[in-house]
């Protein structure tokens, strides 16, 4: 998701989006959104999210901080926001997976989703800022754990979206025994992952569908790394990298040579 007055500032058709997707490196249609914060004005970030779908926007991508006393909680907001908007999809940019256990994130993903019509797609992160987490309750993992608790995540996720009668995992840090998924999500959830280091890169690469890095914790030459590593584990897993997104949050104003540049040239979309 880009800056809502990039997006606004580039009066392109749904054509000439598409067009310029199909030019850059894996062949998806560009597409873009607003960065939002879940600050906890009683109306504001309805408004932002409103007015973004009224200009045509096709995201509203919501960071998930719930140690943050000056946000509301990410879920129920974007939750308003559904019920607000008419045809931008929504997502966490991105959940904060210590906080979240996954079964109850799967089912308040395909919740959603089907209250917005569809309009839902989950970005999911291994975790940060761990004082902050580990003050609301939530463990301290290391780099390497984190890892593996999202791998597992994923996992669950897709089997609690699944039309699996009785879904079972047995991991290190989720299990599931038995539990009956449902309801099912109006459309494939997409789960991107907001990930930067070689198992994460690979991570999207085997199992997800997208990558959503930050511009700022990466440099466009880390892009073109993390492109490759993903590439390379989509084709060991027998998948297509040009199935996978390539979601880029930008946090300033970018121009539209920047943006040109980061599609044509470092395959985001």
């Amino acid at each position: 998701p880009l800056g809502v007055d990039v997006a606004v500032g580039n009066q392109h058709s749904d054509r000439e989006l598409t067009l310029v997707g199909k030019m850059s490196d894996y062949g998806q249609p560009v597409r873009f959104g607003y960065f939002l914060t879940p600050e906890a004005h009683p109306t504001r970030p309805l408004e932002l999210a409103q007015l973004a779908d009224e200009l045509g926007l096709d995201y509203v991508g919501v960071q998930d901080h719930p140690y943050q006393r000056r946000f509301h909680d990410t879920w129920t907001l974007m939750t308003a926001i559904a019920m607000r908007t008419h045809r931008i999809s929504i997502l966490p940019d991105v959940a904060c997976l210590p906080l979240r256990p996954p079964a109850m994130m799967a089912k308040a993903a395909a919740s959603l989703d089907q209250l917005s019509g569809g309009r839902f797609e989950l970005g999911l992160g291994a975790g940060g800022f761990w004082d902050a987490i580990v003050a609301m309750g939530g463990l301290r993992r290391t780099p390497g754990e984190s890892i593996t608790a999202l791998e597992e995540a994923v996992q669950v996720l897709r089997l609690l979206w699944s039309e699996e009668t009785a879904a079972r995992f047995q991991g290190e840090f989720y299990q599931l025994a038995g539990v009956r998924p449902g309801p099912p999500p109006a459309h494939p959830i997409g789960i991107w992952l907001g990930v930067y280091k070689p198992r994460g890169l690979a991570l999207v690469g085997r199992l997800a569908d997208g990558w959503l890095p930050s511009l700022g914790y990466a440099r466009p030459d880390d892009l073109d790394a993390g492109n490759r590593r993903i590439d390379a584990a989509a084709v060991a897993a027998g998948r297509d990298p040009a199935a996978i997104r390539r979601v880029l949050n930008v946090m300033d104003r970018p121009n539209a040579e920047l943006l040109a540049h980061l599609a044509l040239e470092r395959g985001m979309d």
